[in-house]
């Protein structure tokens, strides 16, 4: 499908809601308050702890992704392949993962583990574990920020019981519209990704009597690379 038949696609669809709704296309004064927002998006409400020098939103992101049940490494970039492969043999997991097929993984040397087999592509529900990178991270809640496309199939977040992520500090923001702005920034006006998914820590769930049970809804294990620069 072309970015042409996605448009009249959707157009079709809306008008469709305003038939129903009994409402004309939006005009004059309406339409240039609409589109005037969507130009220059408004900012919502900060939290003031993520309003932090570079070095300290690393640190808060860090503790706050902990507080929620994720594991944390801070490594260098030639010391990825290895850690990756460390922190499955301390969690007794294959030495097997599915990977991101393309972004910022691809620089680092996974020849240098010859005991890691390693598979591009979406995820299926048999593999244990993926390994992607991640768009940002929100120091403010320890939180991962996923944008979809063909280097990040969506799968990667979902299926396997254990996410393995790799993220650049440069890439830690303080808020969630800090990261926003970024998305604007990097996709630009109706480019934005099909999926943006915000993760923080493992999945989980407290619906049964109340007690928290781990991988519920996805991974019951995340464990981030925090990469030094």
């Amino acid at each position: 499908m072309t970015q042409n038949d996605t448009r009249a696609a959707r157009t079709h669809i809306l008008n469709g809601i305003r038939r129903s709704l009994r409402r004309d296309a939006l005009s004059g004064r309406a339409r240039q308050e609409v589109e005037a927002r969507l130009a220059r998006p408004p900012r919502g409400p900060e939290v003031a702890r993520a309003n932090l020098p570079q070095a300290d939103k690393v640190a808060l992101f860090c503790e706050w992704a902990e507080a929620n049940s994720a594991t944390i490494a801070r490594v260098a970039p030639e010391q990825v392949p290895g850690e990756v492969v460390g922190y499955l043999a301390r969690n007794n997991l294959p030495a097997e993962a599915v990977m991101a097929p393309g972004g910022d993984l691809d620089r680092f040397d996974w020849t240098s583990q010859k005991m890691l087999s390693l598979r591009k592509g979406r995820a299926e529900g048999s593999d244990p574990v993926s390994i992607t990178g991640a768009f940002a991270g929100i120091a403010e809640t320890g939180t991962l920020v996923m944008a979809s496309g063909p280097e990040h199939p969506v799968t990667l977040n979902l299926l396997p019981d254990t996410h393995v992520v790799v993220l650049r500090e440069s890439d830690i923001v303080g808020g969630y519209e800090d990261a926003w702005d970024r998305l604007r920034a990097r996709y630009g006006k109706d480019r934005m990704p099909r999926t943006i998914n915000t993760i923080t820590g493992p999945s989980r769930t407290g619906d049964i009597e109340q007690t928290i049970e781990l991988g519920a809804h996805g991974p019951r294990r995340m464990h981030i690379l925090v990469v030094r620069e």
